[in-house]
């Protein structure tokens, strides 16, 4: 993580003061390729402009909180700062495919690092672009007044730039001038424009356009891994005013005049999509207008901070690095449409998505590449992580909790040594606190020493080595020799269109995969569409404060809906502490999969003083809260392994926006809904996120669910005001029929839990089924078929709860031959006897609590090649 650089760009997102925009200004009216800052106009008359940067024999390691007042820096020879001046017509970028005025810094070599920084006149940063890419390039969006851009040579070597920004116009298509084709493959012309459209097997759809008649993949083999073949029968007709060409699934109109495309189901009459302007150029970009139908609702483009659902808003997907609210370090070039349809751009190109009442999705190149894949939510998810990869399958102890400092050299806390790192670990385990894996030289300069001795510590503690990357992974074979399990990637793998970063975070999971036989788990901050495959996304440096947790909520849950199924941000974040809004942020984390502790880099909110962000940090009640839910997720690892295990098939991820599982109730796309999320199909989480401890407006859909903690029931659909919710209580409800399995009370890591026991945590309503997935948590074994499932069915009678437990199906090594069950069945009246099999089991064998209303049943050890029945005869 770039410690120094992001800090600063933290505080610049959220908007700098007049005071540091003049700081950064240089003086108006000179001319662009002075060795002074320089000027430049956009408008009518002048459609582009360039200026030329100094030398900058060495970088300066900062943001642009550092450089020095451009008084102080005449010569640009610290920063190089740009005015510029962009005049347009009202209404100018409506319609325009790049959304604003493209900027491009281009360096004589283009191995240096550097970032660039885009104000308005009041000091607002409105764009930035960080990385080694050549050229970097981002956009002013709707640009419309005087901006000053900064450069801030981050890490240079005798290098200079070249600046460039234009103004976009743009062409239309014309109408169409020829159509011919077969065998699921058709070409189409209008004027110079050239088209085709493949129709590809899985219910997909292939649509390319080229200004230049020329098909162009840039793209080529990084992004999709999977790539479709033709499906070859179809068909294709004139109509009159358009053509239509017939597939299984669809139907596609080819209108003449002007050329348009529209997309219909296989009865011809229902649309999907329709094109209701033609497809639009500019001189870097090409956008696709489509009528938007009366309640269709868009979601995707990978994470966007703070939203979930995008009706009436504009995504942007692109390299970004506001870590904050609006930010989208980690988007994808993809959408998700309710009206049955879902479109992937085959692209490294930054894009605009407008969902207006036209929606019309821009990218910043001259060419269309779109896959548009058919069916509900979940199959389109499905299609989608087909083409660009599934999410990949973490290890066990990826979904226990992480922990990251820095221990060797620019230490925040002081000079320490690589090996001070288990007295850490030790404290985890002192405190009974659940650890999977420690980043040990996580910051900008920290080195490592004593590496064996070090993993070898950390795994006598039942926990796993992992480093971080500032420049490069040369070293990672030998480092996952001494016994490396987790790479942290950095921001400066992203590179153009994060191609770099995609090919890092794939060359990272093989690095640990081709040199021991565990999984690859890797963590990165800045990603493009395919890193779902690789690497668990991360969003990035942020700042504590109750607004900090209210926008990551719907940020994660709207993440699966582009197929990411480990998104997540540093528990209490990075920069400020506070023992309660700590605790509160780490309640709700716990039900996502993958969560880390970024140390040694907070201040106390209130003390100003450091602050680590251990769990075990904070005085009582707060320790004691957090061993709970840390314990918690820890006893939940069976139910979130098996989600993964279902994600790496489906590619549908376990934390979940409350529309992907109930579609047709719009009430989930409400205010209220907006912040909470479904772990999986049965834990509803509605996190508090202010001071308080009441939580209003808690949206239940439709169903029966149960308070985690109090066994209280609530018909959906119904919201819930007024919960109290003292600080140690995560609003937390269970969906009617849900039947969870559990590691039994204590566990405090995946390798120490008794192998011989499991729990069940039955909700029975009528009739349900779940199917636990296990295998040996760490080897990729599993991919050859050493794994095992085991099926339970409840049925919920008049008279009597019958829970079937199948035999356990497969193997794999360290599966245990027989283990005794804990059931908990919830929300019954108590039973009058308790039979297994065909006997009655003695009194002290199960349990009632009249409290809570949960029959608690213990078997003895029963084989898992054999299945059995349970019966709770009331």
């Amino acid at each position: 993580m770039r410690r120094f650089r992001h800090k600063h760009q933290a505080t610049a997102a959220a908007g700098l003061a007049a005071a540091l925009a003049l700081t950064l200004l240089g003086a108006p009216g000179q001319t662009a390729g002075a060795a002074t800052p320089g000027s430049g106009v956009l408008d009518a008359g002048n459609k582009s402009v360039t200026w030329q940067s100094p030398v900058y024999a060495e970088g300066n390691f900062g943001g642009a909180g550092d450089c020095p007042p451009a008084a102080e820096d005449p010569e640009n020879k610290v920063c190089d700062r740009f005015d510029l001046t962009v005049d347009v017509p009202d209404g100018y970028w409506s319609d325009n495919p790049e959304g604003g005025v493209p900027i491009a810094i281009q360096w004589e070599r283009p191995s240096d690092d550097f970032d660039m920084y885009i104000f308005d006149d009041a000091g607002k940063q409105v764009a930035s672009a960080a990385g080694t890419a050549d050229p970097e390039a981002t956009v002013i969006p709707k640009a419309d007044g005087r901006y000053h851009v900064v450069v801030v040579p981050y890490d240079v070597h005798d290098n200079a730039y070249t600046g460039k920004a234009y103004l976009p116009e743009t062409t239309d298509a014309g109408d169409l001038t020829a159509f011919s084709g077969g065998d699921g493959s058709y070409a189409i012309e209008a004027g110079q424009l050239k088209a085709r459209a493949d129709f590809l097997e899985n219910g997909q759809l292939r649509l390319q356009a080229s200004p230049d008649g020329v098909f162009t993949d840039p793209a080529g083999g990084q992004i999709i891994r999977n790539r479709p073949g033709l499906l070859k029968q179809t068909s294709a007709s004139d109509e009159g005013d358009h053509y239509a060409i017939r597939a299984k699934d669809a139907v596609l109109r080819v209108y003449k005049k002007p050329l348009r495309f529209a997309l219909y189901k296989a009865d011809n009459r229902t649309p999907v999509w329709q094109e209701d302007e033609p497809l639009r150029w500019s001189t870097g970009g090409m956008r696709q207008s489509l009528k938007r139908q009366t309640d269709e609702q868009f979601f995707g483009g990978g994470e966007q901070n703070g939203s979930f659902s995008h009706r009436d808003r504009t995504m942007y997907v692109a390299n970004n690095f506001n870590w904050n609210e609006g930010g989208y370090n980690n988007s994808q070039p993809f959408y998700l449409s309710s009206a049955g349809y879902g479109v992937y751009r085959n692209t490294f190109a930054p894009g605009v998505y407008d969902f207006g009442p036209s929606v019309k999705t821009g990218q910043q190149e001259r060419r269309l590449d779109a896959y548009y894949f058919l069916g509900d939510a979940k199959s389109v998810i499905g299609k989608y992580t087909s083409l660009v990869g599934r999410p990949f399958m973490p290890p066990v102890y990826g979904l226990e909790p992480g922990d990251s400092d820095c221990y060797l050299h620019n230490a925040n806390r002081g000079e320490r040594h690589t090996l001070d790192a288990l007295k850490i670990a030790d404290q985890y385990v002192a405190n009974d606190m659940p650890l999977g894996w420690m980043l040990v030289n996580d910051g900008y300069g920290c080195g490592y020493e004593n590496l064996e001795q070090t993993a070898k510590g950390l795994q006598d503690r039942n926990m796993q080595l992992g480093l971080w990357t500032q420049d490069g992974i040369d070293k990672l074979a030998d480092q996952v020799k001494a016994g490396q399990r987790v790479a942290k990637l950095d921001v400066a793998w992203v590179g153009n269109g994060y191609g770099f970063a995609l090919d890092a975070c794939d060359d990272a999971k093989a690095g640990i995969e081709d040199n021991s036989d565990a999984r690859g788990f890797v963590w990165l901050p800045v990603s493009w569409a395919g890193a779902q495959r690789c690497g668990v996304l991360w969003s990035g440096d942020q700042s504590l404060s109750w607004d900090f947790i209210r926008w990551q909520i719907p940020t994660y849950a709207g993440a699966t809906m582009s197929g990411i199924a480990y998104n997540t941000g540093d528990v209490g974040s990075i920069y400020r502490h506070d023992a309660k809004m700590y605790t509160r942020d780490l309640q709700w984390k716990t039900f996502l999969p993958a969560i880390m502790t970024m140390d040694g880099w907070a201040r106390d909110i209130t003390t100003r003083q450091p602050a680590d962000q251990q769990p075990w940090r904070d005085p009582e009640p707060y320790r004691s809260i957090n061993r709970k839910y840390l314990q918690l997720k820890e006893r939940l690892l069976p139910y979130m392994y098996t989600l993964s295990a279902q994600a790496a098939k489906t590619g549908v991820g376990a934390v979940r926006p409350l529309w992907l599982e109930y579609p047709d109730d719009p009430a989930t796309l409400g205010p209220n809904a907006k912040y909470e999320f479904l772990t999986g199909e049965d834990f509803l989480v509605a996190p508090v996120y202010q001071d308080s401890e009441t939580r209003d407006g808690i949206y239940l859909p439709k169903g029966t669910w149960t308070d985690y903690w109090t066994g209280k029931t609530y018909q959906g659909p119904t919201t819930v005001n007024g919960y109290h919710a003292p600080l140690d209580t995560l609003p937390l409800f269970v969906r009617g029929g849900a039947i969870v399995p559990m590691w039994p009370e204590g566990t405090l890591s995946w390798q120490t839990r008794d192998r011989g026991q499991l729990g069940w945590d039955l909700y029975p309503q009528g009739h349900s089924s779940y199917t636990l997935y296990e295998d040996d948590g760490v080897t990729r074994e599993f991919k050859g078929g050493k794994s095992a499932t085991q099926q339970v069915v409840v049925d919920q009678e008049t008279a009597r709860t019958v829970v079937r437990v199948g035999a356990s199906v497969g193997s794999y090594d360290g599966k245990v031959r027989a283990r005794s069950y804990t059931f908990t069945v919830h929300g019954e009246s108590a039973p009058h006897q308790v039979v297994l099999g065909g006997t009655a089991l003695p009194r002290s064998a199960w349990s009632y609590d009249a409290g809570t209303g949960v029959t608690t049943v213990t078997t003895p050890s029963l084989p898992m090649d054999r299945d059995f029945t349970l019966q709770l005869l009331r």
